[in-house]
């Protein structure tokens, strides 16, 4: 894969603010989705096992903070979260310690079903000719067993936050979600559950729904810059179908 140059969003951070909301594209040709609250309801599992992690460090972690890191890599929660909570960095060996900790906890906990209609989208959208794409934060081993088994999304369709130098917030996710389908980006639709994602796909230039599948009021969404906002999966499928 080509490197990617994101001079023209160095200030990505400070974006969601200014950037418009836009009218939904007459002529979708490519759909990228969100993992974790989009197409499962994982989020309270990635919450516990965030909160049990980082406890074994000394840190408090709220569970509203689960949902509005989502999207970042698991490493960069990590770094956030000690000095935000412990006024200091983690050294390399905590990062992976933690990082161990979350994914062993994640494999003990039931596994998160797939959100109302979220099959029946993707499938509507491929009858309809149009690419289907995943941009997670995740790099969770099962990641492309699982996305095949209940979506049939091909590991080429998928990127991950092994993809990435820069997780979201950072266009970078999105921008090479975009790069791989090869369309232009007014025929691109992103959909988001979480605030960091949402910045992340508006700074890519990309339209955003968001669906609130989480704990977070729905301000939070629309304040980091989300074009449309559904409050489940099933009115966002009625939205497309």
């Amino acid at each position: 894969m080509q490197s990617l140059s994101f001079r023209y969003v160095k200030n990505y951070s400070t974006l969601a603010g200014n950037i418009q909301t836009m009218s939904r594209p007459q002529n979708i040709k490519a759909v990228f989705f969100d993992m974790d609250g989009v197409l499962y309801d994982s989020m309270p599992n990635h919450e516990y096992t965030w909160i049990h992690s980082l406890k074994e460090y000394g840190i408090d972690f709220p569970a509203e903070e689960a949902y509005m890191n989502e999207g970042r890599t698991g490493f960069s929660t990590i770094r956030i979260a000690f000095e935000k909570y412990l006024d200091r960095s983690p050294s390399r060996e905590e990062e992976k310690a933690v990082y161990a900790l979350k994914t062993k906890l994640m494999a003990e906990r039931p596994k998160a079903p797939v959100l109302p209609k979220m099959q029946e989208l993707i499938k509507v959208l491929r009858q309809e000719g149009i690419q289907v794409f995943v941009v997670t934060g995740s790099r969770q081993p099962s990641l492309v067993e699982k996305l095949s088994a209940h979506f049939e999304v091909e590991a080429s369709n998928i990127v991950s936050g092994a993809d990435v130098k820069q997780g979201k917030p950072h266009p970078e996710p999105y921008l090479i979600a975009h790069e791989r389908c090869g369309l232009p980006k007014e025929n691109c639709v992103v959909v988001e559950n979480a605030p960091m994602g949402v910045e992340s796909a508006k700074a890519a230039g990309i339209y955003t729904i968001a669906v609130n599948t989480g704990k977070l009021a729905d301000k939070v969404l629309t304040n980091a810059g989300a074009d449309e906002l559904f409050a489940d999966t099933k009115t966002l499928f009625k939205s497309f179908c």
